[in-house]
């Protein structure tokens, strides 16, 4: 999956509001070229959310550790919930990472190198072995979205 095709994907999702940083907006030169995914179906960033994913194509200050410098390297982080994490990080999210873990690694699932303790799961350069993976997490970062955004938001019903 390319950054492009993943940018559609999670874009095309009903109520997604993506961010997309560069020159000229008012956002920190660090986030060009990123992206951002939130459940904002009045299309306004979220005064208490955080993003449900996002894709990052360099490394931050800290986060070093998936060697995004690399040419054509770029992670696709995602919070896709407690249970699905276990799932994929064979591990509960503020257990010690295992031994071995390579934040680095192409077209694998794991704990995210620096928000895995927060349940955030993360794929650099996902391909034919993380693909469809990487589409269910991402779905379902979005619908424990929707689901938080649903129980934040006042219902319409009763109203006059």
């Amino acid at each position: 999956m390319t950054k492009d095709e993943i940018i559609t994907f999670v874009g095309g999702l009903d109520g997604v509001l993506t961010l997309a940083p560069g020159p000229g907006d008012g956002s920190p030169e660090l986030a060009w070229g990123d992206a951002f995914f939130y459940y904002s179906p009045d299309g306004v960033v979220p005064e208490t959310g955080q993003p449900f994913a996002t894709v990052v194509t360099k490394n931050y200050p800290g986060d070093e550790a998936s060697g995004l410098d690399r040419p054509g390297a770029y992670r696709v982080n995602v919070a896709a919930g407690k249970e699905a994490f276990v799932r994929w990080a064979r591990r509960a999210p503020r257990d010690p990472a295992l031994a071995g873990e390579d934040p680095g690694a192409v077209d694998t699932v794991i704990a995210h190198p620096v928000y895995g303790s927060l349940g955030w799961l993360a794929v650099v350069n996902p391909g034919p072995r993380t693909g469809e993976a990487l589409r269910e997490l991402l779905r379902t970062a979005y619908r424990l979205a929707r689901s938080r955004h649903e129980r934040r938001t006042p219902s319409e019903q009763g109203r006059d």
